[in-house]
């Protein structure tokens, strides 16, 4: 009888007893309805893709003030809740599990997208290089507003709200989205945070908010249902810091404290950044490093095949591998895996904002087949 893949076997991921190490990674789609709140045809899109060991939904933000593109949904509105309730059930009568991402964008956003016009918030007014996602197409990036030490309290409190509701909206349990240079990121990195306060300077002060976040979210649903996302190499969104080898193991080691459902580390692409001196200490920080030092559940994710992911957890280097793109063209990957079937290739062009096209459309095996 053949070895079952890694890939495929059973895990234990905080509460739950999950079919597989298969995760279906957030994936902002840009196809929220009326009020940010998802619908029937979100529904759809997430049922389809049920049969993976868990699904982490897209990033949600935690406020108005926390969007930074057209068409993503929130965790903030009753509509909102009664949206997402239409996903979670979908998921479950496809016996399913799902997360919910929590977002803030912190300086990735635009005046447009923000409430009354104003400027986005940050840990420190420095604009990011590129160009924002509006309604009205790209347009630079602004110069945000400074975070005062008086108004971090309400960011905290807001992924608390935000956690109640998505408990209310029927999900699994809630992923802090602390990565690819979100508000987050931001307070953790100096590129970003130039702080004199108690929540900058230090490591462990830029820690600081990520770390209140993580107490209220855990308080709300306890630890065996709340993950992380953190992206040590990161550069999307202009992020950067001068020390991301001490600045992580820190913050991971922190992190051990909560005893999470998982840690979800984005890892360096191949390639990505070789040729750069002052990048090559970042590209260290792979799932490999980390499972030194953190002692719980490890998510994976870094544009990983199925081999590479069955790899990777047969080496011990992460319990879980999350797949992105793959799962935007390919409902049924876990059946796919299952008979080492070929994959439907993405369309780019579909990725964000439009109608089922690109969405629910691609094929399963049973249809090709028949």
């Amino acid at each position: 009888m053949a070895t079952q893949q890694p890939l495929l076997q059973p895990v234990q991921l905080g509460a739950y007893e999950l079919p597989n190490r298969v995760v279906m990674a957030p994936l902002t789609r840009n196809r929220a309805g009326d009020g940010l709140a998802p619908t029937a045809l979100n529904a759809i899109y997430y049922a389809q893709r049920a049969s993976a060991g868990l699904i982490i939904s897209e990033a949600s933000q935690i406020s108005p003030q926390g969007m930074g593109y057209p068409g993503t949904p929130g965790i903030y509105s009753d509509a909102q809740v009664e949206g997402w309730k239409l996903v979670t059930k979908a998921v479950h009568d496809n016996h399913g599990r799902i997360f919910l991402q929590l977002w803030h964008v912190g300086r990735i956003s635009h005046p447009s997208l923000q409430p009354n016009g104003e400027l986005p918030v940050a840990p420190s007014a420095i604009a990011p290089q590129g160009e924002a996602a509006t309604t009205e197409g790209m347009k630079p990036y602004v110069t945000p507003r400074a975070l005062e030490t008086s108004e971090l309290p309400g960011i905290v409190d807001a992924y608390r709200q935000a956690a109640k509701r998505a408990m209310e909206a029927g999900f699994d349990g809630v992923e802090v989205h602390s990565a690819n240079g979100y508000l987050l990121d931001q307070f953790l990195q100096d590129g970003t945070n130039h702080r004199t306060d108690n929540y900058g300077g230090s490591i462990e002060n830029r820690a600081r908010l990520l770390l209140e976040v993580m107490n209220a979210v855990v308080d709300v649903w306890g630890s065996e249902r709340v993950g992380v996302r953190l992206s040590p190499s990161g550069t999307f969104n202009d992020i950067s810091d001068s020390d991301p080898k001490a600045l992580f193991t820190y913050v991971v080691e922190r992190l051990n404290d909560f005893k999470l459902a998982y840690l979800h580390l984005v890892e360096p692409r191949t390639g990505e950044d070789a040729q750069n001196p002052a990048r090559m200490d970042a590209l260290t920080l792979t799932s490999s490093y980390f499972r030194t030092i953190y002692n719980g559940t490890i998510i994976a994710a870094s544009s990983y095949t199925q081999a590479l992911g069955n790899e990777a957890i047969a080496n011990g280097d992460a319990d879980l591998i999350a797949f992105g793109r793959l799962y935007i063209s390919n409902p049924d990957l876990v059946e796919r895996f299952e008979a080492h079937a070929s994959l439907n290739p993405y369309d780019r062009s579909t990725f964000y904002g439009g109608d089922e096209r690109g969405y629910t459309d691609y094929p399963t095996l049973n249809l090709q087949t028949a």
